[in-house]
């Protein structure tokens, strides 16, 4: 059975602290925004590194494809 985007959600919220999250998707192809404190200090794949650490095995089982942005508070408030 493919997740849903509130399922994608629910997955990444258990990994991650999040001030924001917002998933949409089609049960293969998601795009997720993620707001979270704990990217503070973090280069771009040191964020992707820890949301796909979220995931862990459900992305290669359950999710096809996820793009997303990983940002800090500061930079989502700055609208980045």
């Amino acid at each position: 059975m493919l997740p849903t985007p509130e399922q994608v959600k629910e997955y990444i919220a258990k990994g991650i602290n999040c001030s924001h999250l917002e998933v949409e998707g089609d049960g293969q192809h998601f795009f997720a925004t993620i707001v979270s404190v704990e990217f503070d200090g973090l280069r771009l794949v040191q964020r992707h590194q820890k949301v796909y650490a979220a995931l862990g095995d459900r992305m290669k089982a359950e999710i096809h494809a996820l793009s997303f942005k990983a940002l800090t508070p500061a930079e989502y408030a700055a609208g980045k």
